[in-house]
């Protein structure tokens, strides 16, 4: 009896014990205002405390351990949704209303099949293979976040302190979701459904996710910004060449193996509805706050500044190109203000949060004119059926966003670049990082070209690229999907 008396009273002083030793001591005063702060300002909630002096007081910390700050995470589901609505309608529309009325619903069907599919691609092994911190500075750890396992409503304070890592990963897929359907702008009115879904599955192993890792992987090759150790010092705020260059210059070599359009050249293709075009155009816009202003992860300053100059490079494009129209043509067309438009949304993207008002004006001059002159003249010199533009706006245009942004990115506009880049970033137009650029234009430009060509080579093989020359005349929208897009006269 006195044995198990005095079992008992171990077992509830040892229990006791640890009760007590579980309880953290109530934060201080001090520690729950530096909390708000990091909050405010998006800083890392974790960080020391520090006194007046600069130094650490021993035994002082902020408590606060990473968890989703609620302003943080609601912009960010706000910006995915943005973003989504790019694709679908935005880009579906846009697409849409500038193939003859024969294909419309095939450009539909595309950005909706292209959405499931890169959806259970990144669920399955995409965003790990981007985003896992694994030991390569070329791909990503297939496994650590394998069918998002693991990614869940706490922060990974590798790319946020304050927003969900689903949120993050969420967000991120949208990006992987637009990139492939831009693609399909240089190739309408004649590729297999079936060999777009094979192809842009391919293409997001091959190109899009080792890209991708390389410039926004917490490791990546080409994270100037962020990784220390990047070997090429490069930065991308929103997908210049990650979205814009490698599906603009993949665009360029698929539609050159598939061959041009029956009839191209010799009878008109005029688009079927420039009304449907100008809607797509005004739901891109207003999607790409998210594409851009979202990028910085945060509803911060940083944000805003890319709100901004996303807005001036827009409009500035979209009436330099229309007044080119108008001086060239005497007529100033929709379509040269919807070009225009995005052609400026292309090139600020990799700049919008590195570049001030003055640099973004400069950009939105310079994608009213260099993007048009690619669309009007280089591809009438050179002959390819680039159908709807692709090549011509965002392979010219993202090339173009990479390398102003090498000339025009300052400290000013966002602190950032002075954490890894104070040697690079000058306050002059031909600075350092131009060089780091120029490099990563000719990396993005390899991957896309080599990586497009193996594949669809290896899709020819498999399934054919091309529709039938019949299924072609009758139109994709009947012989693909038995549907029309419009019934009687």
């Amino acid at each position: 009896m006195k044995k198990t008396l005095l079992l008992l009273g171990l077992t509830l002083c040892l229990g006791t014990i640890t009760l007590f030793a579980a309880d953290p001591p109530a934060p201080t005063l001090e520690q729950r205002v530096a909390g708000v702060e990091a909050y405010v300002n998006n800083t890392d909630p974790t960080a020391p405390l520090k006194d007046k002096d600069g130094k650490i007081p021993d035994g002082l910390a902020t408590p606060t351990s990473a968890t989703a700050g609620p302003g943080h995470n609601a912009w960010m589901m706000a910006s995915a949704a943005l973003v989504l609505f790019m694709t679908l309608p935005g880009l579906a529309l846009f697409y849409g209303g500038l193939v003859r009325r024969k294909n419309v619903l095939s450009v539909l069907a595309q950005c909706l099949g292209i959405t499931g599919l890169v959806t259970i691609l990144w669920w399955a092994f995409g965003y790990s293979f981007v985003f896992a911190d694994g030991a390569k500075a070329v791909v990503g750890d297939f496994k650590k976040f394998a069918f998002l396992n693991g990614v869940d409503s706490l922060p990974n304070t590798n790319y946020a302190y304050w927003v969900s890592h689903n949120v993050f990963a969420m967000y991120q897929m949208m990006f992987a979701i637009i990139t492939p359907a831009l693609i399909i702008g240089a190739i309408a009115e004649r590729m297999k459904f079936s060999a777009i879904l094979l192809f842009v599955a391919l293409w997001m192993v091959v190109v899009y996710f080792p890209l991708a890792h390389m410039v926004w992987g917490i490791n990546g090759l080409m994270n100037g910004v962020w990784n220390a150790d990047a070997s090429i010092k490069a930065i991308d705020f929103a997908g210049g060449t990650v979205v814009h260059m490698s599906s603009g210059w993949s665009a360029l070599i698929l539609c050159l193996i598939l061959g041009k359009r029956l009839g191209f050249g010799k009878e008109p293709m005029p688009p079927h509805s420039m009304v449907l075009c100008m809607v797509g155009t005004g739901m891109l816009w207003v999607g790409w706050y998210g594409f851009n202003a979202g990028s910085a992860v945060a509803a911060d300053g940083i944000a805003a500044n890319a709100f901004m100059t996303t807005t001036l490079a827009t409009a500035v494009a979209s009436f330099v190109w229309a007044m080119a129209e108008y001086m060239l043509k005497g007529k100033p067309s929709i379509l040269g203000f919807c070009s225009g438009a995005v052609a400026g949304l292309v090139v600020i993207t990799p700049a919008c949060g590195f570049v001030t008002s003055s640099g973004a004006i400069f950009i939105g001059i310079a994608a009213g004119l260099v993007p048009f002159f690619a669309c009007y003249k280089l591809k009438a010199w050179l002959g390819y059926d680039d159908a709807l533009d692709t090549f011509g706006v965002h392979a010219v245009g993202g090339t173009l966003g990479a390398l102003l942004t090498g000339c025009l990115a300052r400290n000013s506009a966002n602190a950032n670049l002075a954490t890894n880049l104070k040697d690079y970033v000058k306050d002059t137009f031909f600075q350092p990082l131009l060089g780091q650029q120029l490099i990563a234009i000719v990396v993005t430009i390899l991957l896309a070209v080599i990586g497009t060509a193996i594949i669809a080579f290896v899709v020819k093989a498999v399934v054919g690229l091309r529709a039938d020359e019949e299924t072609e005349t009758v139109g994709l929208d009947l012989t693909e999907h038995g549907e029309e897009g419009y019934h009687g006269a």
